[in-house]
């Protein structure tokens, strides 16, 4: 893997030809501790193919790579919270997060679960909960929905082990509030990997901090969405290019909210 920028970042001289280690990624990756105390960190993981696309036949995977993989990996390790949509649940058939014993310590030093919860986020409440993600998380799964969320959803998510969090107003799931319901029970370091229509709805509320951006070198064509949908807002945002790395073509930004 090759540093573009910043031209020095706290690795060796010799990681440049090899995949860096997971405490290397860390170490770049590292949630910014200013901002941990307060209304925490928000930050996106997401793929997009070189002409647009952020998926191909529904799910991410045919755009990634090997390192984009220990990326993913990584930031999920740092995370008290992964924020999913409940449509990219369904379509990647999610699963819970997996115990990783290089981060074990660095976790629990950090006060910690041993994983980061993933927290799914719905209004239908329309979701599969014998999955694995509901039935043999580490950290239970968290449910975030509207007050107005279906009563047979919400038994049903009860049921299968799931901590139930309603924001927002009747149905509806207000994207500021799940981030300061998150940081209220002690979430700070926080996570979403969409999809497109969960993240245009963080961004558009002003809730992003930071997107981690892997462009694939390779071309979908097709008519897959781009990695935010929603209403067009007023005037682009800008975003600050903090670091680029770069292995196999493949382009890892890393992009904070000015």
């Amino acid at each position: 893997m090759r540093r573009l920028l910043p031209p020095a970042l706290d690795v060796p001289d010799d990681a440049l030809d090899r995949p860096w280690e997971p405490a290397e990624l860390a170490g770049v990756y590292a949630y910014p501790q200013e901002h941990l105390h307060g209304q925490g960190w928000l930050r996106a993981n997401m793929v997009t193919s070189v002409d647009g696309a952020a998926h191909h036949g529904g799910r991410s995977q045919p755009l990634s790579h090997p390192a984009d993989m220990r990326i993913f990996g990584v930031l999920r390790a740092l995370a008290d919270v992964v924020i999913v949509g409940a449509e990219t649940v369904r379509q990647e058939r999610y699963r819970p997060a997996r115990e990783r014993a290089e981060f074990a310590a660095r976790r629990a030093e950090a006060g910690q679960t041993p994983v980061a919860a993933i927290a799914v986020v719905s209004a239908s409440l329309h979701l599969d909960f014998s999955l694995p993600l509901f039935t043999e998380p580490v950290v239970p799964t968290m449910l975030i929905t509207g007050p107005a969320a279906p009563r047979h959803g919400l038994d049903a998510a009860r049921a299968a082990g799931a901590e139930v969090i309603t924001v927002g107003e009747g149905a509806e799931v207000d994207p500021l509030r799940v981030k300061s319901e998150l940081v209220s029970r002690g979430h700070t370091r926080l996570l979403t990997e969409g999809g497109p229509r969960l993240l245009g709805a963080f961004a558009e509320a002003g809730a992003l901090d930071e997107l981690c951006l892997t462009t694939s070198p390779r071309y979908a064509v097709g008519t897959a969405g781009r990695v935010m949908s929603g209403p067009e807002i007023e005037v682009p945002r800008e975003l600050e290019l903090t670091s680029l790395l770069e292995e196999s073509g493949f382009l890892f930004g890393r992009y904070r909210r000015v």
